[in-house]
């Protein structure tokens, strides 16, 4: 499956668009990763536990998205953003979104 954050796609032309795919993935922290990020933002740098979830997340909700297209029989999803929103104190969502297309 192509998934493209622009809205064509080089040497392919969209045939048809099948809709808003959308996945997501919704995280909470770890309270030993909560302390060392907590103690990390004291004396500053990266907090590569916090980094860590977020790739997962990113990865999840990418693919939750994937396996939403594919449910409408698409070869690819082009337009592809990512969104963010705290669902409650200590936990995060994460949404991947698109437009899924048939291309030629």
């Amino acid at each position: 499956m192509m998934v493209a954050t622009t809205d064509t796609l080089p040497g392919r032309e969209v045939k048809e668009v099948l809709g808003v795919v959308f996945g997501s993935c919704v995280q909470t922290k770890h309270i030993g990763k909560d302390v060392r990020a907590g103690l990390r933002s004291v004396i500053g740098g990266e907090s590569k536990a916090y980094t860590e979830l977020m790739e997962e997340s990113r990865r999840t909700a990418m693919q939750r998205m994937i396996e939403d297209a594919k449910k409408l029989g698409a070869d690819a999803v082009i337009g592809m953003r990512y969104a963010t929103a705290q669902t409650m104190a200590g936990a995060a969502e994460l949404i991947a979104f698109g437009t899924a297309v048939k291309t030629h």
